[in-house]
């Protein structure tokens, strides 16, 4: 027997449940209704069908293969859902389209010296004595000091900062988990001059937002890329042929790489602390965090000198 339950619905309950699960699915949310009200508009009766997902996946003839290919990976996990309520499901296979990803790129793993003229420079920022200048110094510092995502920190509240135990409270993570991120001291006073900038340029303003603009608004993530694509500018830094410019996010990277490196130097047991490093970073798959060990040549020439000198030990 077909199901007679119109596509938009099926959408809907599915997109309730993964978003139960602590799922946002903005652009996938959006993705999926379009399917549901594709398939409704052209009197589609009955289960989802994998020629009914590839008709729809590859309608925008000006995409690209990627993005047809990552339409069709939505609605295959909608299919897969689905499957467990109404077995006459098709799901698509894995791949009919192509991969649906390009490849990870490589991140930009700052130098000391790059992180200091990137802070300069947004000293620089104008207007003189105002306080935009102190919002991306603090800011930009505090991504490179802690990993924070730009979206953490840009969501943090006054009362999520606690200069007295250096701690901060994550709550608009990945997935919507919150976290405990210690600080280091120099991190707190940092924070601490910030917070008196920000109540002499704005003494009476009520926003509870941590980082705030000129205006006291709070700070968004439109604004500071445009400031941070500005100031690489300023810094000349263009990137090359086989690798993109430094990006806000390469500041999270260069944290976890440095932290990973500084271990493997004190030969510390790795693998016992990197559990410890997934839960600061706020990573939901301890293999997220794997993935740096082959992100930069430093850590790849220490993991394949580790890996040399364990064979010969073994008489491999």
């Amino acid at each position: 027997m077909k199901s007679k339950t119109p596509i938009t619905e099926i959408v809907q309950q599915y997109l309730d449940y993964r978003r139960q699960l602590g799922y946002q699915l903005k652009i996938e949310g959006e993705e999926l209704r379009r399917f549901g009200q594709f398939a409704d508009k052209i009197g589609h009766h009955g289960p989802i069908t994998t020629d009914l997902a590839v008709k729809w996946a590859t309608l925008p003839t000006k995409g690209s293969r990627v993005y047809h290919a990552r339409r069709l990976d939505m609605v295959r996990r909608l299919a897969n859902h689905r499957a467990l309520f109404d077995p006459q499901t098709e799901i698509p296979v894995k791949g009919l389209l192509g991969p649906s990803y390009h490849p990870r790129p490589t991140p930009h793993i700052y130098t000391d010296d790059e992180i200091a003229a990137l802070l300069k420079a947004a000293s620089e920022l104008g207007p003189q004595n105002g306080l935009r200048p102190h919002t991306f110094v603090t800011l930009f510092g505090l991504l490179a000091s802690t990993g924070l995502r730009i979206s953490e920190a840009l969501g943090l509240n006054l009362q999520d900062v606690d200069l007295e135990d250096d701690l901060l409270t994550v709550r608009a993570g990945k997935f919507k988990k919150s976290r405990l991120v210690p600080l280091h001291p120099s991190s707190t006073a940092a924070l601490r001059s910030y917070i008196q900038h920000r109540g002499n340029r704005h003494p009476h303003c009520a926003l509870t937002s941590f980082f705030l603009t000129e205006h006291a608004t709070p700070q968004k993530y439109h604004s500071t890329f445009m400031t941070f694509k500005a100031l690489r500018e300023k810094l000349g830094w263009h990137g090359s042929d086989l690798k993109g410019p430094p990006r806000i996010h390469d500041l999270r990277h260069t944290f976890a790489v440095r932290r990973l490196l500084c271990w493997y130097q004190q030969n510390a047991d790795v693998h016992a602390k990197i559990v410890a490093l997934a839960t600061y970073l706020g990573h939901v798959k301890v293999s997220d965090t794997y993935w740096y060990l082959t992100a930069v040549p430093e850590l790849l020439a220490i993991v394949a000198e580790r890996f040399e000198n364990a064979s010969r030990l073994k008489g491999l």
